[in-house]
């Protein structure tokens, strides 16, 4: 029988795509994915290693999924922790087999597993990948970034921005839709800079407009994630809201909204150009639907610094919002700044954020009650039908499948719990009343008439 291999992905997006271009190169190789890594013979953790949590984390399910190598496996570690820490990892972690970095990725099975020489360089950022078996897909269309902010080490093990071509996005896009995919989430660690590297700024709406033209086979939605303040000029913006795939779904990368710690950061912008650019693009677009990140406690932030951020997001009115206490990093400038934020204040300022952001997101989360929205179907539950409240005795119907409005992420943002008799199939589009909200997830009737899985 051929072997079998078992991969845990952590992290973001973009390790997301590394993970299924790594499954796709072992299947390649002869191997068959496995859902138990019990029944695996090559266990694989490609690993986070953004902050401390991340690498925590990352170290946490190494050393659960160790248990697999004392029964035979063979235990590869590759992703960011691999490629940030390499021999040091690998010495400190004797329950590992392999250590692999980015380069090696694409040959684990004839390395680690038969014993053999790699078959020559394959770049994993080209590679095919697995199908993902699901109505959405993150594509990845750049690797690496060339800013240089002060509290992120991303460019000391991704490298510099490598912006893809794009007739290889276009192939591998139209390889996903083919495959079902309805929704393209488009990720990079800077994607409104693709393409300024290879000396053609601006290329991201070129790229989307070249998108476009697989609406014809299936493509229903493009979403794009990380997309920097600075280069979110009008060409781009007006390219989003007249594309009849782009979704007015802007996750701005703004990280604070005091001008003063922004610069400290390293980082262009403040409040009011941030509050600005938003109020610009509702303007034109009043549906559109926001959402960024913040850290919080960076090296020198003030309450003056912090109270500023709490009144810009009570008048910003974002969608959705992430609160993230400042980690050093190791080899960056931020890691070595005076002026360090006592832990318990910072938990009590991302306490007060959160305090201010939920309930923005929830009155707009109670806005949609009662209005009719377009629901993409991601997966199918297992309640629904005219006998659920007969398995969950004095509660609600379980749901009958579970999908997003443009207005969700996925992954990220809350969800739409759709109910009723019928039971629509993943990936199916469907125009549903909202009849509830619950906290961030909606609640919807989905129609009758809806299409049977």
């Amino acid at each position: 029988m051929p072997a079998r291999f078992f991969l845990e992905t952590l992290g973001c997006p973009k390790n997301t795509v590394d993970g299924e271009k790594i499954a796709a190169a072992l299947q390649a190789d002869g191997l068959v994915p496995t859902t138990d890594p019990g029944d695996a013979q090559l266990v694989v953790v490609n690993t986070c290693a953004f902050v401390e949590a991340a690498r925590e984390e990352s170290i946490e399910t190494i050393l659960a999924l160790a248990e697999a190598r004392r029964r035979g496996a063979r235990l590869v570690v590759t992703g960011c922790l691999a490629q940030r820490y390499g021999d040091e990892l690998a010495e400190a972690l004797p329950e590992v087999d392999a250590v692999v970095g980015f380069a090696d990725a694409p040959t684990i099975a004839p390395v680690v597993l038969r014993g053999r020489a790699p078959r020559g360089v394959r770049d994993l950022l080209e590679l095919p990948r697995a199908v993902p078996g699901r109505p959405w897909a993150y594509l990845k269309v750049a690797e690496g970034c060339d800013r240089t902010c002060a509290f992120c080490a991303i460019p000391s093990f991704r490298g510099p921005q490598r912006s893809r071509r794009p007739d290889a996005v276009l192939t591998e896009a139209a390889a996903l839709v083919g495959a079902g995919v309805r929704e393209l989430v488009l990720v990079a660690q800077d994607l409104a800079a693709y393409g300024r590297d290879a000396g053609e700024p601006g290329a991201l709406v070129g790229l989307l407009r070249r998108l476009e033209a697989l609406a014809r086979d299936g493509l229903a939605r493009v979403r794009l994630l990380y997309l920097h303040p600075a280069d979110l000029r009008g060409p781009l913006v007006e390219a989003m809201l007249a594309s009849p795939v782009v979704v007015p779904y802007f996750d701005l990368s703004l990280q604070h909204a005091s001008s003063r710690l922004l610069r400290r950061m390293r980082r262009w912008g403040s409040g009011e150009r941030f509050a600005s650019l938003i109020a610009g693009i509702r303007r034109d677009e009043p549906e559109a639907t926001f959402r960024s990140g913040f850290i919080v406690g960076f090296p020198g932030e003030t309450e003056d610094d912090h109270l500023e951020l709490c009144t810009w997001l009570s008048e910003a009115r974002l969608s959705w919002a992430g609160f993230f206490p400042f980690s050093p990093e190791e080899g960056t400038p931020a890691a070595t700044m005076d002026g360090r934020v006592p832990h318990e204040l910072v938990v009590e300022r991302l306490r007060e954020l959160s305090g201010i952001q939920d309930p923005i997101t929830a009155a707009q989360r109670d806005r949609l009650v009662g209005r009719r929205v377009e629901v993409l179907v991601d997966d199918v539950g297992t309640g629904g039908g005219p006998d659920a409240r007969e398995r969950s005795p004095g509660g609600p119907p379980a749901p009958t499948a579970v999908g997003r409005t443009y207005r969700e992420a996925p992954e990220i943002d809350g969800v739409v719990h759709l109910h009723g008799d019928a039971r629509p199939r993943p990936g199916a589009l469907l125009t549903v009343t909202v009849t509830g909200a619950l906290g961030p997830d909606l609640v919807a009737a989905a129609p009758a008439g809806a299409q049977v899985a």
